[in-house]
């Protein structure tokens, strides 16, 4: 791993978990963030949603408090979508929250709210932007007006928004104090790397915050991860791989094999955007596991919420995040500071590692004892369960005689007996290794 990229990156490797929160004029109509494209909605007509757009129930303290409770360690919020729609109060357009109903500036309290709380702070910042002039439109893939007539020959400058977009950036980096990370979003086609000057980007941005970690999606997409996974990244390769909607089979490595960061951004129905008819929610079971899943692999997890158009995080996720924090509380040393184990994965759930601590996430009820693979007896020091300390039984019993090279331990008063798991979410043994 670069050594620039691994010194930014430690507090983001030991922190694992954090919120993504996707808000905006979207939440309005209440379909997805991507409404504007998906209905090819002109930017008059959607206009009205800025005339609209009043949060009157928005209290990022309450956010920020949910985000602790669920063991969260870092967030990310939308200071500009697609649509091009800014949260914060640029002195670049009038396209903003501050000339909104809201009159306020949101990232500005998100920030304060989230840093009280002392939970790492980001940004996400698209470089698209639906609203401006001088962006591609007629044979651009994802703009609303693409393949509309009306476009086919107009006249754009595509710089004068390169320097409105350069210029938006620097009033995030120089106008909120430190940040700790910065999500740029996407790259596709031939709209990557220097078609957003970003070299010139990344050097003003490492300027005023020389620390801040930064995505990949400046050059690297969901196809590619970029220049990242080389001996030579580019100056806008970013300092970690961005996975979306998916886990890596493997985790993500340099092009020698070795493990660089990643963070999976996930979102808790089908939607990031609010979404009022997606009531497809992720069970806490499941997002406990991917979470683990992740750590496993080296990796994070940055999970979504979508406030509504009065700023409410839906009661749903908050239920899910509340679950979620249940278990962290009891189990987040198995996450923090964790990341991929020397053993393989065991059959019944996986292992997270910390220095000579393993962490075992038992999903499946064993048929009798449990069997460490991988683990042979005398490399253990003690087992615990991590939820309350209590000890945990190495094996000895009579049926276990054949399988010496492999420890074996029981949560039972049986060494041979079937007994229901402590936590039906994730049981998790600390085994300490000598």
């Amino acid at each position: 791993m670069n050594e620039a990229i691994e010194r930014r990156t430690e507090w983001f490797r030991h922190d694992r978990f954090g919120m993504f929160i996707h808000w905006g004029l979207y939440a309005i109509p209440a379909e997805g963030e991507w409404i504007m494209s998906v209905n090819r909605i002109g930017k008059e007509e959607y206009e009205k949603y800025f005339h609209e757009f009043d949060p009157v129930d928005f209290d990022p303290k309450k956010w920020a408090r949910a985000a602790k409770k669920a063991g969260m360690r870092y967030a990310v919020m939308t200071a500009k979508h697609h649509d091009g729609f800014c949260l914060f109060d640029s002195a670049l357009t009038d396209y903003k929250a501050t000339n909104t109903k809201a009159g306020r500036d949101l990232v500005r309290e998100y920030l304060e709210a989230f840093r009280a709380e002392g939970i790492k702070v980001g940004l996400y910042y698209s470089l698209l932007d639906w609203h401006h002039p001088d962006y591609p439109k007629y044979e651009d893939w994802n703009h609303p007006m693409r393949g509309n007539e009306a476009y086919k020959d107009e006249k754009i400058d595509f710089d004068r928004y390169l320097d409105y977009m350069h210029g938006q950036v620097r009033e995030l980096v120089t106008n909120y104090g430190k940040l700790d990370l910065l999500w740029f979003d996407f790259s596709y086609g031939e709209m990557c790397g220097e078609k957003w000057r970003a070299s010139e980007l990344i050097e003003m941005v490492r300027k005023y915050q020389p620390d801040v970690v930064i995505d990949n999606r400046l050059e690297g997409s969901g196809e590619k991860n970029g220049s990242i996974i080389t001996d030579n990244p580019l100056s806008y390769s970013g300092d970690f791989a961005s996975p979306e909607q998916i886990i890596p089979p493997y985790g993500v490595t340099d092009e020698h094999g070795k493990p660089i960061p990643w963070e999976l951004c996930a979102t808790m129905n089908n939607h990031w955007g609010y979404c009022s008819f997606d009531q497809i929610f992720k069970s806490p079971q499941m997002l406990v596991r991917k979470l683990v899943e992740c750590v496993s692999k080296g990796g994070n997890m940055l999970l979504n919420v979508g406030p509504d158009a009065r700023g409410n995080i839906p009661a749903r996720s908050l239920e899910i995040l509340e679950r979620i924090g249940e278990w962290m509380e009891q189990n987040g040393r198995s996450i923090y500071g964790c990341g991929i184990s020397e053993f393989s994965k065991p059959e019944w759930g996986r292992y997270t590692q910390n220095g000579k601590t393993v962490y075992a996430h038992v999903y499946e009820e064993p048929l009798g004892a449990l069997a460490l693979y991988g683990i042979a007896p005398e490399r253990i020091a003690s087992v615990r369960r991590l939820a309350d300390g209590s000890q945990v039984n190495l094996s000895d019993a009579w049926n276990i005689k054949l399988y010496p090279d492999v420890a074996f331990v029981y949560y039972g008063p049986d060494p041979v007996g079937c007994y229901p798991l402590p936590d039906e979410v994730d049981t998790v043994f600390e085994v300490r290794l000598k």
